[in-house]
């Protein structure tokens, strides 16, 4: 749905700085389900410590291998394109294909846990171990859940990926020339590796906007930039302090 609506409004002026952060809304809003299904199932598993249920060991077994075949099946097709996206880092990395990617994990890990609660179940008598086990995969599933919900309400809520040095080489490219300093910066993701980004510059001698644009030319990753210019009739160090 999210790949959708970003594709149909791709040429919507009045999304202002692109439809890149669909993607990312979508993977908040799976992070969120995967949270609150974390939730119910750690409360059913601590229910069931206390009010045991009847288990047909066999056919759950049966039921819980096919699961874990299907669900390894779609992580090794999702692997891929995960890994393709920039898995690993943050700020390039495709946050709605990873949430798809650890549902199907959340989902493999689950089927693994209950096939030993069970064995252990059927062979054992251990039948206090699916529930414990259950409540050992939603502590897992609900880490993987917080990690996703972190990073994609950072995008959603404009903030500096703490992982990127854009800042940084904005500063240092602006204020290559000696006289210019940048008094105040702001930048944050609008999409998949993308950025925007407000500078205000104060110089002596301040060069037109075009010139500091072409200053950042080599970041391919800033898509929106707006460049303020003031006359700087003090000296530096006061205007830094001001």
């Amino acid at each position: 749905v999210a790949y959708y609506l970003a594709r149909r409004n791709a040429a919507n002026a009045r999304f202002s700085f692109g439809t890149g952060k669909i993607g990312v809304l979508g993977g908040f809003t799976s992070a969120v389900v995967l949270s609150i299904v974390a939730l119910l199932m750690a409360g059913e598993s601590v229910h069931r410590l206390f009010v045991p249920l009847e288990i047909h060991f066999n056919e759950a077994i049966g039921i819980a291998c096919v699961g874990l075949l299907v669900n390894l099946g779609c992580a090794v097709l999702l692997a891929d394109r995960h890994r393709e996206s920039g898995g690993g880092s943050s700020h390039r990395e495709d946050l709605n294909l990873r949430a798809a990617y650890l549902h199907v994990l959340a989902d493999a890990f689950t089927s693994v846990l209950a096939i030993m609660a069970l064995t252990g179940g059927k062979f054992f008598g251990w039948a206090w171990l699916d529930p414990v086990v259950g409540v050992v995969g939603s502590g897992v599933v609900f880490s993987w859940a917080y990690t996703l919900l972190r990073d994609t309400s950072g995008i959603l809520l404009d903030r500096t990926p703490a992982s990127s040095d854009l800042p940084d080489q904005i500063r240092r490219a602006v204020e290559s020339d000696g006289d210019s300093l940048v008094s105040d910066l702001h930048v944050w993701q609008v999409g998949i590796g993308k950025f925007a980004a407000m500078i205000s510059v104060v110089a002596h001698e301040p060069k037109s906007c075009d010139a500091y644009r072409a200053l950042l030319r080599g970041h391919n990753e800033l898509v929106h930039v707006t460049i303020e210019t003031q006359h700087c009739r003090e000296d530096h160090k006061s205007v830094a302090s001001s």
